[in-house]
């Protein structure tokens, strides 16, 4: 069986013998019969080197988006030059493509509507993936503990809503300290939910100490 074709590059022929593929937007000028140097041929080498690693780079971003130290550790990964990188890197700016502000917003967002995480599990996610701290302290300034930990025991109630007062604390409690919450947004989110699961305004009067 043939390999598939890939119908972004052209194969470059000198001298009636293959000599290098070239992504189809590098090789755009060239004609049949046309004389290149060596010189040229440096440079268009050099162009599809900086173009497949842009493309490499598009796809990740494609994917789901991407903070600028991620796209360039994975262009390391494929043993992409310093200079390639840096080229890449900065046309993704360019383009609007690369932007760690954004990213941590839609980062942070993502979290709060799917999988509710505390401030400080917020700003380790965002500085795992490379993302500065000032930029991170600034998009995590209007996080509210308190809400984001009600909203995760929202989520998470809905599975222990048949569990008596004793287990529904302890296992709610377990489920938003893993997300990072401290003590106190915990206890206020449990007893909240409970209270508007069960249509009452306090917990248990035997259980006020809480955990």
């Amino acid at each position: 069986m043939l390999p598939k074709r890939n119908h972004q590059r052209v194969n470059v022929y000198l001298d009636g013998e293959f000599a290098f593929g070239l992504a189809r937007i590098v090789a755009a000028w060239l004609q049949v019969g046309q004389l290149i140097s060596d010189e040229k041929i440096a440079q268009l080498r050099a162009e599809d080197e900086r173009e497949t690693a842009f493309q490499r780079a598009l796809r990740l971003i494609q994917l789901r988006p991407r903070s600028e130290s991620e796209i360039r550790q994975k262009l390391l990964q494929r043993k992409e030059k310093d200079d390639v990188i840096q080229h890449v890197i900065e046309r993704l700016k360019q383009s609007g493509l690369l932007n760690d502000d954004a990213f941590a917003k839609g980062w942070i967002e993502n979290r709060a509507e799917l999988r509710p995480r505390s401030r400080r599990a917020l700003a380790y996610d965002l500085s795992q993936r490379g993302v500065e701290r000032s930029v991170i302290e600034t998009n995590l300034a209007e996080i509210d503990d308190d809400e984001m930990a009600y909203r995760a025991a929202q989520q998470k109630a809905r599975k222990l809503k048949d569990y008596e007062w004793n287990d529904f604390r302890l296992k709610l409690y377990r489920y938003l300290a893993q997300r990072g919450f401290n003590y106190a947004a915990c206890q206020q989110a449990i007893s909240r939910v409970w209270q508007e699961m069960h249509d009452t305004g306090s917990i248990p009067e035997d259980d006020e100490g809480f955990l």
